[in-house]
Protein backbone atom coordinates (compact mmCIF):
# COMPACT_ATOMS: atom_id res chain seq x y z
CA UNK A 1 0.00 0.00 0.00
CA UNK A 2 1.30 3.26 -1.22
CA UNK A 3 1.69 6.57 1.14
CA UNK A 4 -1.65 8.76 -0.04
CA UNK A 5 -4.05 5.49 0.22
CA UNK A 6 -2.34 5.13 3.49
CA UNK A 7 -3.31 8.73 4.33
CA UNK A 8 -6.58 8.60 2.93
CA UNK A 9 -7.49 5.33 5.07
CA UNK A 10 -6.55 6.82 8.00
CA UNK A 11 -8.74 10.19 7.23
CA UNK A 12 -11.85 7.41 6.29
CA UNK A 13 -10.98 5.79 10.31
CA UNK A 14 -10.85 8.95 11.80
CA UNK A 15 -13.94 10.32 10.32
CA UNK A 16 -15.56 6.75 11.19
CA UNK A 17 -14.51 7.22 14.55
CA UNK A 18 -15.17 10.57 14.97
CA UNK A 19 -19.04 9.66 13.55
CA UNK A 20 -19.11 7.23 17.04
CA UNK A 21 -19.00 10.32 19.27
CA UNK A 22 -20.64 13.71 19.97
CA UNK A 23 -19.61 16.33 17.97
CA UNK A 24 -19.64 20.17 19.30
CA UNK A 25 -20.35 22.99 17.51
CA UNK A 26 -19.77 26.05 19.77
CA UNK A 27 -22.11 25.33 22.65
CA UNK A 28 -23.81 22.90 20.69
CA UNK A 29 -23.79 18.47 20.06
CA UNK A 30 -25.03 16.69 17.99
CA UNK A 31 -25.34 13.08 19.26
CA UNK A 32 -24.19 10.40 16.66
CA UNK A 33 -27.54 9.69 16.20
CA UNK A 34 -28.00 12.91 14.78
CA UNK A 35 -29.79 14.61 17.11
CA UNK A 36 -29.11 18.39 18.11
CA UNK A 37 -28.70 19.07 21.57
CA UNK A 38 -30.53 22.39 22.74
CA UNK A 39 -31.30 22.85 19.01
CA UNK A 40 -33.90 25.70 20.42
CA UNK A 41 -30.84 27.92 21.91
CA UNK A 42 -29.51 28.02 18.74
CA UNK A 43 -31.53 29.99 16.82
CA UNK A 44 -29.75 33.18 17.25
CA UNK A 45 -27.72 31.71 19.56
CA UNK A 46 -24.15 34.00 19.81
CA UNK A 47 -21.60 34.32 22.67
CA UNK A 48 -22.89 36.95 25.14
CA UNK A 49 -19.66 38.32 26.58
CA UNK A 50 -18.26 39.10 23.38
CA UNK A 51 -21.60 41.48 23.04
CA UNK A 52 -22.00 44.67 25.14
CA UNK A 53 -25.34 44.61 27.17
CA UNK A 54 -27.99 45.12 25.52
CA UNK A 55 -29.23 48.40 26.99
CA UNK A 56 -26.27 49.72 25.67
CA UNK A 57 -26.95 48.81 22.33
CA UNK A 58 -27.61 52.31 20.41
CA UNK A 59 -31.85 51.91 18.98
CA UNK A 60 -30.48 52.81 15.58
CA UNK A 61 -27.83 50.50 14.98
CA UNK A 62 -27.71 46.96 13.06
CA UNK A 63 -26.70 45.43 16.32
CA UNK A 64 -29.84 46.45 18.19
CA UNK A 65 -32.01 45.12 14.64
CA UNK A 66 -30.52 41.73 15.20
CA UNK A 67 -30.52 40.76 18.49
CA UNK A 68 -33.16 43.16 19.95
CA UNK A 69 -35.89 43.57 17.42
CA UNK A 70 -34.50 40.12 15.57
CA UNK A 71 -33.21 39.32 11.95
CA UNK A 72 -34.98 36.11 11.70
CA UNK A 73 -38.42 34.74 11.07
CA UNK A 74 -39.13 30.95 10.83
CA UNK A 75 -41.65 28.94 8.14
CA UNK A 76 -43.54 25.90 8.76
CA UNK A 77 -42.74 23.01 6.50
CA UNK A 78 -43.23 24.11 2.50
CA UNK A 79 -44.91 27.09 3.53
CA UNK A 80 -43.97 30.22 2.95
CA UNK A 81 -47.43 32.08 5.03
CA UNK A 82 -46.30 34.29 7.71
CA UNK A 83 -47.28 32.87 10.97
CA UNK A 84 -48.53 35.17 13.91
CA UNK A 85 -45.08 34.49 15.79
CA UNK A 86 -43.22 35.69 12.40
CA UNK A 87 -45.74 38.59 12.02
CA UNK A 88 -44.97 39.70 15.83
CA UNK A 89 -41.01 40.04 14.53
CA UNK A 90 -41.72 41.61 11.72
CA UNK A 91 -43.78 43.96 13.07
CA UNK A 92 -40.57 45.03 15.25
CA UNK A 93 -38.77 45.08 11.82
CA UNK A 94 -40.82 47.42 10.00
CA UNK A 95 -41.15 49.98 13.20
CA UNK A 96 -37.53 49.89 13.13
CA UNK A 97 -36.67 50.85 9.20
CA UNK A 98 -39.20 52.97 9.11
CA UNK A 99 -37.73 54.77 11.75
CA UNK A 100 -34.30 54.36 10.41
CA UNK A 101 -34.52 55.27 6.98
CA UNK A 102 -30.81 55.44 6.25
CA UNK A 103 -30.86 51.85 6.31
CA UNK A 104 -31.88 49.44 2.99
CA UNK A 105 -32.71 45.99 3.89
CA UNK A 106 -32.02 42.39 2.11
CA UNK A 107 -34.73 40.15 2.59
CA UNK A 108 -32.98 36.27 2.14
CA UNK A 109 -35.20 33.35 1.57
CA UNK A 110 -34.01 29.70 3.14
CA UNK A 111 -35.32 26.83 2.98
CA UNK A 112 -34.09 23.27 4.62
CA UNK A 113 -32.56 20.55 2.65
CA UNK A 114 -35.34 18.39 1.92
CA UNK A 115 -36.43 18.47 -1.99
CA UNK A 116 -34.64 19.25 -5.10
CA UNK A 117 -32.62 22.16 -5.58
CA UNK A 118 -34.89 24.06 -7.59
CA UNK A 119 -37.64 23.55 -5.49
CA UNK A 120 -35.96 24.72 -2.21
CA UNK A 121 -34.96 27.81 -4.75
CA UNK A 122 -38.58 28.63 -5.31
CA UNK A 123 -39.56 28.08 -1.81
CA UNK A 124 -36.90 30.39 -0.30
CA UNK A 125 -37.93 33.17 -2.91
CA UNK A 126 -41.66 32.80 -2.00
CA UNK A 127 -40.49 33.40 1.42
CA UNK A 128 -38.62 36.32 0.88
CA UNK A 129 -41.38 37.76 -1.20
CA UNK A 130 -43.75 36.96 2.05
CA UNK A 131 -41.67 39.07 4.37
CA UNK A 132 -40.94 41.77 1.95
CA UNK A 133 -44.99 42.09 1.32
CA UNK A 134 -45.55 42.26 4.91
CA UNK A 135 -42.67 44.96 5.45
CA UNK A 136 -44.17 47.18 2.75
CA UNK A 137 -47.57 46.67 4.17
CA UNK A 138 -46.39 47.84 7.44
CA UNK A 139 -45.09 50.90 6.36
CA UNK A 140 -41.65 50.06 4.66
CA UNK A 141 -40.29 51.75 0.80
CA UNK A 142 -40.55 49.15 -1.44
CA UNK A 143 -37.54 50.85 -2.80
CA UNK A 144 -35.51 50.02 0.72
CA UNK A 145 -35.83 46.23 0.14
CA UNK A 146 -34.54 43.73 -1.94
CA UNK A 147 -34.88 39.97 -1.40
CA UNK A 148 -33.12 36.92 -2.49
CA UNK A 149 -33.19 32.71 -2.41
CA UNK A 150 -30.66 30.96 -1.68
CA UNK A 151 -33.09 27.63 -1.17
CA UNK A 152 -31.37 24.51 0.41
CA UNK A 153 -27.76 26.22 0.07
CA UNK A 154 -27.24 27.88 3.55
CA UNK A 155 -28.25 26.13 6.10
CA UNK A 156 -27.32 27.29 10.01
CA UNK A 157 -27.94 23.69 11.31
CA UNK A 158 -26.67 20.36 9.90
CA UNK A 159 -28.30 17.41 10.72
CA UNK A 160 -31.19 15.70 8.52
CA UNK A 161 -34.10 15.64 11.40
CA UNK A 162 -36.81 18.01 12.63
CA UNK A 163 -34.71 19.87 14.80
CA UNK A 164 -32.27 21.05 12.57
CA UNK A 165 -34.66 21.75 9.48
CA UNK A 166 -37.26 23.78 11.61
CA UNK A 167 -34.20 25.99 12.25
CA UNK A 168 -33.31 26.27 7.92
CA UNK A 169 -36.94 27.46 6.73
CA UNK A 170 -36.41 30.83 7.81
CA UNK A 171 -36.42 34.51 6.34
CA UNK A 172 -33.78 36.75 7.22
CA UNK A 173 -33.72 40.67 7.15
CA UNK A 174 -30.12 41.96 6.40
CA UNK A 175 -29.80 45.45 6.86
CA UNK A 176 -27.03 48.13 5.43
CA UNK A 177 -26.49 51.66 5.65
CA UNK A 178 -27.33 53.29 2.53
CA UNK A 179 -23.96 54.45 0.73
CA UNK A 180 -24.10 58.41 -0.49
CA UNK A 181 -24.33 58.18 -4.00
CA UNK A 182 -26.05 55.07 -4.77
CA UNK A 183 -29.85 54.28 -4.73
Amino acid sequence: MNTRSMAIGGVILAFLIGCSENASFGSQTVTAEGELENADELSGAIDQSELAPIEDFDPSSPEYFEYVIKDLVYFDVDQSAITDEASAVLEQQARWLVENPDFDALVEGHADEQGTREYNLALGARRAAAVRRFLVAHGVSESRISTISYGKERPVAACSNESCWSLNRRGKTAIAKKVEGFG
